[in-house]
């Protein structure tokens, strides 16, 4: 277990920041109001979720490496964090979506049919909780795992670095 800590410290910090992001986005009217905003802004997320990738990598090669890290190393380290943000996904999208932003997926439902970019069945079957927490079991994965590739290509650092 302790082998993984700073694993599970960064998964908990990207969860934490996911909900910080949400609770943003609602503050900022992109769940009601600016909803047909939402869209683009919400991919914005991605700049911290890359810079917790960064620090968790960071962090593994100082703590685990001794301030070396392989790129398999650091792959290793960010399919840890990745795995468990994953596992972590269905929760916090239920805490999202019951707490922080309960009424997203009507407003989403009402906006999509409005604009006619949707029928209403089809609307309901995309903007719900079930729908949702399938999207992060798979969103999440891919991009941890795109991330981690790339991210870890930048936070190695070998002995032939160093000299």
């Amino acid at each position: 277990m302790k082998r993984i800590t700073i694993e599970i410290k960064w998964a908990l910090v990207f969860t934490v920041m996911t909900f910080a992001w949400m609770f943003a986005e609602k503050q900022a009217g992109l769940h009601d109001i600016h909803i047909d905003k939402h869209p683009i802004y919400t991919n914005l997320i991605a700049i911290p979720a890359i810079l917790i990738y960064v620090f968790a990598l960071l962090n593994a090669r100082k703590k685990y490496y001794g301030g070396t890290m392989t790129y398999g190393q650091g792959i290793k380290t960010g399919l840890i964090i990745t795995a468990i943000v994953t596992v972590l996904s269905p929760l916090s999208q239920y805490i999202t979506s019951t707490y922080i932003t309960p009424h997203f997926f009507e407003n989403a439902i009402s906006y999509a049919v409005s604009k006619k970019f949707s029928t209403l069945p089809d609307a309901k079957a995309y903007f719900n909780l079930k729908s949702y927490i399938i999207q992060g079991l798979i969103g999440a994965p891919i991009m941890g795992v795109v991330t981690t590739l790339i991210v870890a290509a930048f936070t190695k650092k070998t002995l032939k670095a160093l000299q």
